[in-house]
């Protein structure tokens, strides 16, 4: 055998060793989980008790969102929507494309955000109820009120700011001044799922 030849081997042996130790180091980042990869939230349950008004005293809608529940299988969130204006709203999900009782996912927990990407069309996907209990009522008639629990299966990404979603309301006749024709709630509050 020439000293070229063995040179030859040798740098062809060095190659397949680097190329199997590269390749094993790859396979073992990639079976860790690395800062960009998606996780699932864990089990949790939060107290929320949050309560926002749509509207002026006398004509207004009021959405409450007392819990949020994540499980192995899914989430259920325990929401109310009160009437407080003088004229019933018909509570009709999936009338609109957007509107819908449910949650939305976002990067952040800043309002602005929120704001930024209503104005530009950009909303993330709704993650809609798929279950109701006590079912919702067709019409939410003056001063009536409706709480129940709200729910689907369905896996949330930890780390990301859930809003809760409360629509398509619609009045039945002409909206009192200073509300929608077509109201679509998203919460300005906003919380954070852990891991």
């Amino acid at each position: 055998m020439t000293r070229t030849t063995i040179i030859v081997l040798v740098a062809a042996g060095a190659t397949i060793v680097g190329l199997a130790l590269a390749s094993g180091i790859e396979g073992l980042r990639s079976s860790q989980s690395s800062p960009g990869a998606s996780v699932a939230a864990g089990p949790q349950a939060k107290q929320l008790g949050w309560r926002e008004t749509y509207g002026a005293p006398g004509e207004s809608i009021v959405f409450t969102v007392d819990d949020l529940k994540v499980t192995p299988t899914g989430w259920n969130a325990r929401v109310g929507v009160a009437n407080r204006s003088s004229v019933a709203w018909e509570l009709a999900p999936n009338a609109t494309p957007d509107g819908t009782f449910g949650l939305r996912l976002f990067e952040t927990g800043d309002r602005s955000e929120l704001e930024r990407r209503n104005a530009g069309g950009t909303l993330p996907a709704v993650r809609a109820a798929t279950r109701y209990a006590p079912a919702l009522p067709k019409i939410l008639e003056p001063k009536a009120a409706w709480t129940g629990r709200i729910s689907a299966p369905g896996a949330l990404l930890a780390g990301s700011w859930v809003r809760v979603v409360f629509g398509t309301l619609v009045p039945v006749g002409k909206a009192p001044k200073g509300l929608e024709t077509v109201v679509v709630w998203i919460t300005d509050h906003a919380y954070r799922l852990k891991e």
